[in-house]
């Protein structure tokens, strides 16, 4: 068994599309030696299919539902085991969803960047994101979602930076101590 830092704690990313979660997550996780976990995989684990197709059969509405469960589980088992968590964009922005992880202590890091360049990298992407229809909804929406999102306890621009700057600066912001960095 590792031995972790005394001050370990579960780290939560939260942001809107394309901000980074998931590849600062797994960067984070490389440089702090800590595990990562995507709560959209786990959604997709427990219910044997992908996010697109349960936002076209059981709708936004039953996602959340799924959603909110799935981070109830990862919560429960929170333990002294540091570990970092990519949230799905919608995620932190439902109320009972920000609610527990304000009650489980856990750090809270908003990946912020300009809506302009959060839509190009979307626009990158490989992924299917169920909510990204046209640029003007993904700015209504980002708009919609951002005064949640500052409500994270650290909040970094990651506009033009690289992954690798981003987590250096979480785990900095976080006062986490790196592996071998």
């Amino acid at each position: 068994m590792k031995e972790h830092d005394p001050e370990a704690r579960t780290v939560f990313l939260v942001g809107f599309m394309g901000a980074g979660k998931t590849s600062v997550g797994r960067a984070l996780s490389t440089r702090l030696g800590w595990p990562f976990e995507d709560l959209d995989d786990r959604i997709r684990s427990r219910e044997g299919r992908s996010i697109e197709d349960i936002f076209q059969r059981s709708e936004e509405s039953e996602f959340r539902r799924m959603e909110h469960a799935a981070l109830q589980e990862i919560v429960a088992s929170l333990d002294s085991s540091p570990r970092i968590v990519g949230l799905g964009g919608g995620a932190f922005v439902q109320t009972e969803n920000a609610a527990l992880l304000q009650q489980s202590g856990a750090s809270t890091v908003f990946l912020d960047a300009a809506v302009e360049e959060l839509w190009l990298r979307c626009q990158g992407d490989a992924v299917r994101r169920p909510l990204q229809r046209d640029e003007q909804q993904f700015r209504d929406l980002y708009g919609e979602r951002r005064p949640q999102y500052i409500k994270a306890a650290v909040c970094i621009d990651t506009t033009g930076k690289t992954v690798e700057m981003v987590a250096a600066e979480v785990a900095l912001r976080l006062g986490l101590k790196s592996k071998g960095f």
